[in-house]
Formats: structure tokens, sequence, C-alpha cells
């Protein structure tokens, strides 16, 4: 029996980075076939609509046929497969861990919608500026966790945390993040000394 789960993926996408770092760090990468899989806003791909009608990746099929989507879901089924170790089951851990796992995706929501933004014919000032004055708030929150951050067990939580500021790296790079936030950039650095970090860098083509 094929136990191969096929995974719509791109190596540009932060939130396809936040499964394969996660798929890393569970060992379960062999399990993953790896589909080419462009998702564009204003083209949806037939491809991925056969499997999610709403044309985003991370998509996952599994070996039955069954299909998850989004991230969120298909990080905590591989942790499933592997026993679960990146999500706390219990206690303040736990809540600890969700809350980062959504914040960094709220961040990486707001980023992609920055950037699509800015890349409009004619964008919107105002949008432009309402999108950078939330991430430059949630970097600052961010920072003033770093402490946390190092001090809590490794999760999804940190891993999400650290795909998003991996996205600013990838897309934002002029926003400078490091020099407004010294603590949470020596968090970072340590983070990506990891394998799956490095194995995930984002890149085009």
């Amino acid at each position: 029996m094929n136990d191969k789960l096929v995974l719509h993926w791109s190596p540009k996408s932060p939130y396809v980075r936040k499964v394969m770092v996660c798929a890393h760090e569970l060992g379960v990468v062999p399990r993953l076939e790896l589909v080419r899989s462009v998702a564009a806003m204003l083209k949806p791909n037939p491809t991925i609509m056969a499997a999610n009608p709403l044309s985003k990746i991370p998509t996952l099929v599994r070996p039955d046929g069954t299909v998850l989507f989004d991230s969120v879901v298909i990080c905590e089924y591989l942790d499933s497969l592997a026993g679960g170790k990146l999500f706390p089951q219990q206690g303040e851990d736990r809540w600890q861990a969700l809350r980062w796992h959504a914040f960094g995706d709220g961040l990486l929501d707001a980023l992609i919608l920055w950037r699509n933004e800015r890349e409009r014919a004619q964008p919107l000032q105002g949008l432009l500026d309402a999108f950078e004055l939330k991430v430059r708030a949630s970097l600052a929150l961010l920072d003033s966790e770093a402490d946390a951050l190092r001090a809590a067990p490794f999760s999804i939580g940190p891993i999400t945390v650290g795909c998003a500021l991996g996205y600013i790296d990838y897309r934002f790079d002029a926003l400078g993040w490091r020099a407004i936030t010294p603590r949470l950039a020596a968090w970072h650095a340590e983070l990506m000394q990891r394998p799956s970090f490095q194995a995930t860098e984002p890149i085009d083509g």
C-alpha cells in the first residue's frame, strides 16, 4: 500500500515552510511527495482545486484520498503521526504555543496583504500605512517576549514565529526589523541554527 502523503508545495510560501519545518523536526519528510504548485490569488490553479477548491497551499492529500488544509491542520496531523511532539497537550505550555502559532499566522496574513497591496498599480497609501503599523507593533510585542520564546519548549509556536520573521527577510528586507528588535533578532539567530530551518529557506524559482 502506498503510504505517501502528497503535499502541494512551493519554496516561497511561508505557510508551506511551516509545514516543512515540522516535517523535518518530526522525521516525516520521507513520507512526503512534494508537488510544485503555484497558488496565485488572481489565477486559481485547476490542479490544486481538484483537491482543494480554495486553490491554496499547503494542501495535503492523504493515502486514502482525503484532503487536509490549511497549514494549521496539516502541522497538527503530521505531529500526530510522530506521536505528538510539537503541540503541547495541556497546561500553560499548550496555550502559549497555540497563542504564538495564531499570532505568527496573523502576522503572516498581514504581511501577505501588505505585499499584495504594494504591488498594485495604484496602492492605497492608507492601507500600506496600516499594514506597516500592525507589523511594527507585532514585532515590538515579539521583542518583549524574546526571552519567553527562548525559554519555552520548542513547539509549533516558535516555529510559526520563526517562519513569519523569515518571510520578512524574504519580502520586506528594507524594513530592517533586527535593528528595532534586537532581543528578537538574537533569538531568531539561534532558531536559524536548527537544520529544519536551514533546509527550508525560501527560494525563488
